[in-house]
């Protein structure tokens, strides 16, 4: 009658009920690592996979600046910086340049010129600066260092900016048959003003003029300053206009009618 009676019953069924509890508690941590292992193992394989892109997002090969050297002249360093972008110079500067007294005027004329000569030739093989011979070579050969460090920087299969810095150095003789053989240089004739000779030569690419300089300007005196003046302004709108159709500057009449001769006559030798 004991073993029936149903108090002993309620006991059995608590303690077996209990057990069952403790059974299904024992086994829910061993079940809890592996499920923590597979939700966290979504969230790491996501960052693994955004780490690939922010390697690859770096700037690529052949693109972004370099400083050449500081180059030593009798009245100054002179230091150019150039920026890169698939292989190519879209920007030159220069950091470092003569200042002080006459140095400032020359700086301030010089250097405008080299840079955009650097930009439009892409070596280091650009013309001196009339009146400021010691600024011009300084700035060469800094830009030459800094052409050096940018092709040695690039890699072996792609040497953009190694074929900018030397292939169309040979360009710059006037005989390179690289891609910047398409542009001609050509020299007008020289044409004569009260001041002195006045001689205009352009860079043509594709019909184009994309570069104008005087290789001969009146000097002396008031005219070195008139000159200095004018030229940069009317070797910008050659470049703009595309044509010896330009204004004259301002207190430089004669200089620039001359300027204008001798700019037609180029155009005319380039068939434009």
């Amino acid at each position: 009658m004991r073993k029936s009676h149903p108090i002993r019953r309620v006991v059995l069924a608590t303690a077996a009920t209990v057990s069952g509890v403790v059974l299904l508690l024992s086994l829910k941590p061993a079940s809890d690592p592996a499920a923590a292992s597979a939700a966290g193992a979504g969230p790491q394989q996501t960052a693994a996979g955004q780490e690939s892109p922010q390697g690859g997002a770096q700037a690529p090969a052949g693109s972004g600046t370099v400083t050449g050297d500081a180059v030593q002249t009798q009245y100054g360093a002179v230091q150019v910086r150039l920026t890169v972008k698939d292989g190519k110079i879209t920007k030159a500067e220069a950091v470092q340049a003569p200042k002080g007294g006459l140095s400032d005027q020359k700086t301030q004329l010089a250097v405008p010129r080299l840079n955009q000569e650097a930009v439009a030739a892409g070596t280091a093989d650009i013309d001196a600066v009339s009146g400021a011979t010691y600024t011009s070579t300084g700035y060469r050969k800094s830009l030459q260092s800094a052409l050096d460090r940018m092709k040695s920087a690039a890699p072996s299969g792609t040497s953009g900016a190694g074929s900018a810095g030397g292939g169309s150095g040979s360009t710059g003789g006037g005989s390179g048959s690289s891609g910047a053989a398409q542009a001609r240089t050509v020299t007008g004739k020289a044409a004569q003003t009260q001041y002195g000779a006045v001689q205009v030569r352009i860079t043509v690419r594709d019909g184009k003029i994309t570069k104008a300089e005087a290789v001969r300007a009146p000097e002396g005196g008031l005219s070195s300053q008139k000159t200095q003046l004018a030229v940069p302004r009317l070797n910008q709108e050659a470049v703009a206009a595309g044509t010896a159709d330009i204004d004259a500057v301002s207190g430089a009449t004669y200089t620039s009618t001359g300027y204008k001769q001798s700019l037609q006559s180029a155009l005319d030798q380039a068939g434009g």
